[in-house]
Order: structure tokens, then sequence, then C-alpha cells
């Protein structure tokens, strides 16, 4: 069976996390990955980072990361500097992502997340895809010497004009050209962009390297419309054997709240302990349709 993760701000309001907390959380839960925002490890010293990974192994979690590219570093932009420093950034996160062992970076890792203040038409889209792949090449050399996966997620139009579809990422994949390249597919942006999420699964196929699951309003998992048999199916299709993260957003408040634009509380009354059986649900949702469907 795949392993299964849960994105830590399912129950976090800010970015930075009591990490061992949330490790012995999903432990007991019954997951077998966590996975939270990659930026806050350049705040961290590389022992503060490996003490992290050490409680991870020693409750058999796995962490995985993800990030939206703030704009100041935004390897698309026109500006040289700000690409420089923007190839540095990242390359700094996978530096420390490599310092903890990880196996992968994924998330709005292209561009800077978000949208501008204007219409993007494609000639510009297409200078902003040139030079991010320009920007990721440098950036895939420390991936490759560091032995870590940088996936490129497919995101909604309101997160960014750059990657939206299936095909669009594997463009960009291929553009990239590194053995250390991967493609990131999430149910909940792939709902608002693709004609068919199965589909657009299969048309990725062996290139998934990673997988988000939300539902149609980024709650849980069995809980809005999507159609999880078709998901499921088309992740069998593909014999995908890599892991499922799950990234629903049920609360308001905050800098996620802000950054996701949740503007409502999804879970009634989101108490922790609210949260946790939501969490487990979704644990159990997701397991059984990995046994429906004998991935």
């Amino acid at each position: 069976m795949n392993k299964l993760g849960i994105f830590v701000n399912f129950w976090e309001k800010s970015w930075k996390i009591n990490y061992p907390y949330y490790i012995d959380k999903v432990k007991k839960l019954g997951y077998d990955i966590l996975e939270f925002q990659a930026q806050p490890l350049l705040d961290m010293t590389d022992e503060e980072c490996r003490s992290i990974k050490k409680h991870a192994d020693a409750n058999g979690i796995k962490l995985s990361y993800s990030l939206g590219l703030n704009p100041k570093y935004d390897v698309a932009n026109r500006d040289k500097a700000v690409r420089d420093g923007g190839v540095e950034y990242l390359s700094n996160i996978v530096r420390k992502i490599a310092v903890m062992e990880g196996e992968l970076f994924s998330g709005v890792t292209y561009a800077g997340w978000g949208i501008p203040n204007h219409f993007v038409d494609d000639r510009e889209k297409e200078d902003l895809f040139c030079r991010s792949v320009e920007s990721m090449r440098q950036v895939m050399k420390v991936a490759e010497k560091e032995g870590v996966t940088v996936c490129c997620e497919a995101v909604n139009r309101f997160e960014s004009p750059l990657i939206n579809t299936a095909a669009e990422a594997i463009r960009y994949a291929d553009m990239v050209d590194s053995k250390n390249i991967g493609i990131h597919l999430d149910t909940y942006h792939m709902n608002i962009e693709e004609n068919n999420i199965g589909d657009a699964i299969r048309l990725v196929g062996s290139r998934l390297r990673h997988f988000h699951t939300g539902e149609n309003n980024r709650n849980v998992p069995g809980r809005g419309h999507l159609d999880w048999d078709e998901i499921f199916q088309a992740l069998k299709d593909i014999h995908y054997k890599n892991d499922i993260v799950s990234e629903p957003f049920l609360q308001m408040g905050d800098e996620v709240g802000y950054y996701i634009r949740v503007w409502r509380d999804i879970l009634e009354n989101p108490t922790e302990a609210k949260l946790d059986a939501e969490a487990k649900f979704l644990l159990d949702f997701t397991k059984g349709m990995l046994i429906k469907y004998n991935i």
C-alpha cells in the first residue's frame, strides 16, 4: 500500500510549527508521512534539522516538504537579480532537505506563488516559462548532487499563471530535462483546471512523483463531490506506488488562512479534537479506496 501522509497546516495556521508535536500526532493517528512547508528550514541550524529528522525516525514517520515560492524569490522574474536570488534560495532549501536526508521537495517551486496584477498573455507566459526553466536547471544541479527530487506542481489559475495542467507540467519537466525533476498533481487543483481528472493522471503516468488529495473546496476527501472512484482507478491504471499526502485546509485565520484564501471555517468549530477526528476519517477513507482498487 502507498505511504499516506497529511500536511501539517491541516491543524496549524502558521507555517512555523512544533515539529515533534505533530510527528507524535500523525504517528498516533496512523499516518506514515508528515508534510510541511520547507522555507522555515532556512531559519534552523543543521543540528536542529537533524534533531527533527531523528525524532521522526524514532516514530517511523517520513517527512516531506512543500513550498509556495515567495514572489521576492521568483525564478521566472524578468529581473535577473531576482531570478539569481531565487535560484540561491531554492538551492539552499534543497541543501537543508538533504541535511534531513529528505527525498522530495514539491509545490510551486517554479515561480512566485500567486498571480501578477495584470493579464498574462501567451507571449508573456512563454517568456515566464522559459526563464523559469533556465533557473530550474541551475537548481537541479544541486538537487542531483544532493539526491533530492524537485517536483513542479500544477496548480489552479488563482495561484499561478504558469503551470495549471498536467500537460503543462509535463512540458516543463521535459524542458528542465533532469533525472531529479518530478511532477506533482493535486486533486483540488485538477478539479478546477482539468477536463477529466482521471485522464490527467494517466497522461502523467509513471512520471507522477507526488500526489496530493483534497476535496473540491479543500475539505477532506470523502466530504465533497469529487469522483474518488475515477481518481483511484486512474492511480491503479498507472501503477502508482509513490506517496499520497492529503492537503485539506479547514480553518480560516492567520497567515495560512490568508494565503490559501480560506474565508470561512470549512469545519464548524474546528477544535483540535474535531480536526483529529477528521484526520482519522480521512485516513480511513483513503485506505478504503486503496483496498477497493487493490493499489
